[in-house]
This record gives structure tokens, sequence and C-alpha cells, in this order.
């Protein structure tokens, strides 16, 4: 095994996720899916990473592509790298599965998840989520937990940016 490789067997494709799921459903386990584009890592992201596999046996976590992330976030964005960010993920102890996902909400992936509890930051509004309705057809919950304030990816960004506007212009 390569160095580089070294956690890059938590990172699962749909197909096999959705197979890898049923025998956890199986067994018993409560499956938990919160997804982001985890681009800068953070302590915000961390916290709620853990809070939502407090909900359950099983975290699954989606992580945007680089084309979600540019198509949701604007040009210059990712910073890090798709299979970068899944790797960071991954390594999270509270992690146990990452997929990424090209799409810009992760209903898709939720109709292969199937989640029993499906989280989001408490900076999103739980009733208005597009893709509450896949999960609760399937019997899931949409669950939002603590928001950490004055933490986000933006932030950093625009801190980094105002700190040296040209080394991180983008």
């Amino acid at each position: 095994m390569r160095f580089e490789d070294w956690r890059l067997d938590a990172i699962w494709p749909v197909d096999l996720l959705a197979r890898c799921l049923a025998g956890h459903r199986r067994a018993g386990h409560r499956i938990v899916f919160t997804n982001g584009c985890f681009d800068l890592l953070h302590r915000g992201h961390v916290e709620c990473l853990q809070q939502a596999a407090s909900l359950g046996d099983v975290l699954v976590v989606g992580v945007n592509s680089d084309d979600s992330v540019r198509r949701l976030k604007g040009p210059g964005r990712p910073v890090v790298p798709a299979g970068d960010r899944a790797a960071i993920v991954a390594a999270l102890g509270c992690v146990e599965y990452v997929t990424i996902f090209d799409e810009d909400t992760p209903a898709e992936l939720l109709e292969a998840v199937q989640p029993d509890f499906y989280v989001k930051g408490g900076d999103y509004d739980a009733a208005a989520l597009p893709e509450r309705q896949v999960v609760e057809r399937h019997g899931g919950k949409v669950v939002t937990v603590g928001y950490l304030e004055g933490r986000s990816t933006s932030e950093i960004m625009t801190r980094l940016h105002a700190a040296s506007p040209s080394v991180y212009s983008g």
C-alpha cells in the first residue's frame, strides 16, 4: 500500500457503499448521513460530524465533487481537491464511510444510502431542505445539530484574503 492510500479504504463508490450499508441495516445498525463541501476542514465541520455520529452507529459522509463545489461556491473553489477533502474527512475517527458525489444536492445519494438520520448543521432549516422528502420517504428523519458561530470556510477565506490579497486571491 502506498503512503497516500493509507485511509482511502473508507472512500467508497455509491453502489458498493449501498451494498455495505444493507449489511449494517441487517445487523440493526442505525445509519447516519451528512454531506458537505468540507473545503478547508475546520472545527465547525468536526463538531457537526461528531454530533452526527452520536445519533447512530454508522456515519456516512458525502463530499461534494470539485465541479459541484464550483457550482455551489463559485470560481476559485474548492481550494482543496475532492480526493484530498474526502481523505481528510475519512481520517476522522467518527466517520466510517465517505463517498464523493457530483450533484448539487445529495438527493440521489440519499436514495442509495437511505439513512435513519440525515444531519445538517444548525445553519440549515430542516423543513426547507429539498432532499427532506427523499429521507422521509424511506423512513428516515432530518435532524439539525448545533452550529459553531464564526466557523466557516468562507470566513476563513475572507480572513486569508484580507491578510494577503495578492497571495490568496481567487
